[in-house]
């Protein structure tokens, strides 16, 4: 069986439109105010994990609990991530062509496989590697061994990864021995080997595997 992997964030689902909801949310429930915000899209900007908030907590003398913060940042963010219908038909699409699909993000566990439920991602995905499951991260290989393995296989040459990160989901996608799809958005650093493909929007590199996945 031919296996897919794909990063979750900027190429699967918008997470910074969902961050900046979701912290504008947890700011009004709260009743927090413009530093604790600023901090908030500051800090969290790339990436969010459980040990944040302990530092949010400790930073302001914040009377809630630091899990309490961090459940609800999940909680919000689950409900604020969208998934395009677009990109859930595209993935329809190679699951009925016989792939297999998963999913090699950073990130902590349970954020990441929050908004996975939430967007309907759940259903198309055969298995999901996140950094927090064993605490290694992309560019490592091992975290798209783990995300072969969850699909119920392991990485052959034939195998792609697509990613907007041109170092950890192209340059990591290399070092697995994987093909490697580009989503094109952030600037492509120098010195980087050039990617198989590379696309504006992740519906043209599942066009892209479906048409050329023999060559």
């Amino acid at each position: 069986m031919r296996l897919a992997l794909f990063d979750l964030d900027g190429t699967l689902v918008d997470r910074t439109a969902a961050f900046a909801d979701a912290i504008a949310t947890l700011i009004h429930d709260h009743g927090y105010g413009p530093d604790i915000e600023r901090w908030l899209l500051t800090e969290l900007a790339d990436r969010a994990d459980r040990s944040d908030f302990d530092r949010l907590a400790a930073t302001f003398q914040l009377s809630e609990p630091a899990d309490h913060l961090w459940r609800v940042y999940v909680d919000r963010m689950a409900a604020a991530v969208t998934c395009r219908p677009a990109v859930l038909a595209s993935l329809t699409r190679l699951k009925d062509a016989g792939w297999s699909v998963g999913v090699a993000t950073n990130g902590a566990s349970d954020i990441q496989r929050a908004k996975i439920r939430a967007t309907g991602l759940a259903d198309l995905i055969d298995g999901i590697a996140a950094s927090g499951d064993i605490d290694v991260r992309k560019p490592d290989p091992r975290l798209f061994e783990l995300a072969a393995a969850r699909c119920g296989t392991q990485l052959t040459p034939g195998d792609w990864m697509t990613g907007d990160n041109p170092r950890t989901d192209i340059a990591g996608g290399f070092n697995a021995g994987l093909r490697a799809i580009w989503v094109r958005g952030r600037p492509w650093p120098d010195g980087l080997a050039t990617p198989h493909h590379t696309v504006d929007d992740v519906t043209e590199a599942v066009d892209h595997l479906l048409t050329h996945s023999s060559e």
